[in-house]
């Protein structure tokens, strides 16, 4: 879930030290997650969109204790649709992520079929030495989903 491409863009009302989530806004008013350079309809790609700025819902999850290496066992993933508001009539624009850890205990947060949730921002999606690619040849950051306050 990281696209490190947008962490210089500053957006209003999300804290600006913080990569952006990003998503892409086309020519149509269609929103996609990832980006993409042309839009499902065929459109052009006119902007982008952070995703910290929406209200997220938790559409499915399922905890995989089955990890790839460097991955954090058991891992709860979830599918979170965002809400991009009542003038938006695009497809769903939805993204699948890990379920972020409590700081003060560091296990996962429990999450529900429509919980309610937020990106959060991690350095560290998973253990860069474990992998078969040398570390220095991906980025390891992202996003994940905490419950919304």
């Amino acid at each position: 879930m990281s696209d490190n491409d947008a962490s210089d863009t500053e957006t209003e009302g999300a804290d600006s030290a913080e990569p952006t989530f990003e998503a892409a806004e086309y020519a149509d008013g269609t929103v996609t997650y990832p980006p993409h350079t042309v839009g499902p309809n065929g459109a052009e790609r006119v902007g982008t969109v952070d995703l910290r700025e929406y209200e997220g819902r938790v559409v499915t999850w399922t905890t995989s204790t089955a990890t790839p290496p460097g991955v954090r066992e058991p891992n709860t993933l979830a599918i979170v649709e965002f809400d991009m508001g009542d003038g938006y009539d695009g497809p769903p624009v939805r993204a699948l992520g890990q379920i972020a850890e409590h700081e003060s205990t560091g296990e996962q947060f429990d999450v529900e079929i429509g919980d309610r949730v937020e990106p959060a921002y991690a350095d560290e999606l998973r253990e860069p030495g474990a992998g078969i690619r040398e570390p220095e040849s991906q980025d390891w950051d992202g996003f994940r989903f905490r419950p919304a306050e």
